[in-house]
């Protein structure tokens, strides 16, 4: 008899969701036509030294055109590889909060309605752009489908948030995850490893922080280094190191290891566009990185949660 693979060893966003759906669920990135407050002056200008001009919504909808249709398009898409599904919209490119709650609120509800087989909402956002009303209006919408935010933090640490002009600070996102969590809403942490400067030890003490605050979920990639982007400008006039894979895949194993078990690992690498990717060229093979991951934690004899303390 043929030996079953081995499950992973740690809580991914694709077993969670078809557990709790009953198939395979997955996102389609809309693009709402939001900006952000770092880049019109409100916080900053010139946006997160790493993020793209298209907000890290690169692969989204197209903000031409009407929701519907970015709806239908990507859908299209993905189901060439998964005919049958459940769906999540997600607002993925800029602040996805940084507007009048009411055009949130109506924005929302167009959105959740797209379709009878859409089962939840996520908004991508800064920790800085969710202020009572909107939180009140992600919880009114919660009562209708699943409502999910994802958070940007990056790094805890005030050097490398000034370096990469992130215009907030790790009390924003504390204050936001703790409003949240009171309002029974859902917080994905965002974190880049392989920041400019910082130690392996740097990043572990940022999950030890995202951990502690108990959130549900934990995104995790390496720095992408593109064109277009003041990261990918200072690595053209003076190259700074870049993690290697091997070094990468250590990390993570040890960021693992720390978050609790229950926490869902959303990912654990990360796309560019092949256009903009300056560096580094391996995180172009996403499923090498991911099956280095699964070897290393084998290698170890370890897990999820291995080294975890409970959160807060």
């Amino acid at each position: 008899m043929r030996k079953p693979p081995e499950t992973k060893r740690y809580h991914t966003l694709t077993d969670e969701l078809s557990t709790r759906y009953g198939k395979k669920t997955f996102k389609i990135a809309l693009d709402g036509s939001f900006t952000c407050p770092n880049r019109d002056g409100a916080k900053g200008t010139g946006g997160c030294a790493f993020c793209s001009l298209r907000g890290s919504g690169d692969f989204a909808g197209d903000r031409t055109r009407q929701l519907a249709d970015q709806f239908s398009e990507r859908l299209a898409l993905m189901k060439r590889k998964w005919p049958d599904g459940k769906y999540i919209v997600y607002f993925q490119a800029f602040t996805n909060t940084y507007a009048d709650p009411k055009h949130l609120q109506e924005l929302y509800e167009s959105a959740i309605n797209l379709d009878p087989d859409i089962v939840g909402l996520n908004v991508g956002t800064r920790p800085d752009c969710l202020d009572d009303a909107v939180v009140a209006v992600l919880k009114e919408l919660a009562s209708k489908t699943d409502v999910t935010v994802e958070l940007g933090l990056q790094t805890i640490h005030p050097g490398t948030q000034a370096a990469m002009n992130l215009c907030y600070a790790t009390d924003d996102f504390d204050d936001a995850v703790v409003r949240l969590r009171s309002a029974r809403i859902p917080v994905v942490a965002h974190v880049i490893d392989g920041l400019p400067d910082e130690t392996p030890e740097m990043m572990r003490e940022t999950i030890r922080h995202v951990a502690a605050l108990g959130v549900a979920g934990v995104k995790i990639h390496m720095l992408h280094v593109m064109n277009g982007t003041a990261v990918g400008a200072r690595y053209a006039a003076d190259p700074f190191p870049l993690l290697t894979l091997t070094e990468y895949v250590s990390i993570v194993c040890d960021q693992l290891e720390l978050l609790p078990p229950d926490v869902v690992i959303h990912r654990l690498t990360g796309d560019a566009p092949a256009a903009l990717l300056i560096a580094p060229e391996w995180t172009k093979k996403k499923f090498v990185v991911q099956n280095e991951i699964d070897k290393e934690l084998r290698r170890r004899d370890t897990r999820q949660g291995s080294k975890a303390t409970r959160s807060l």
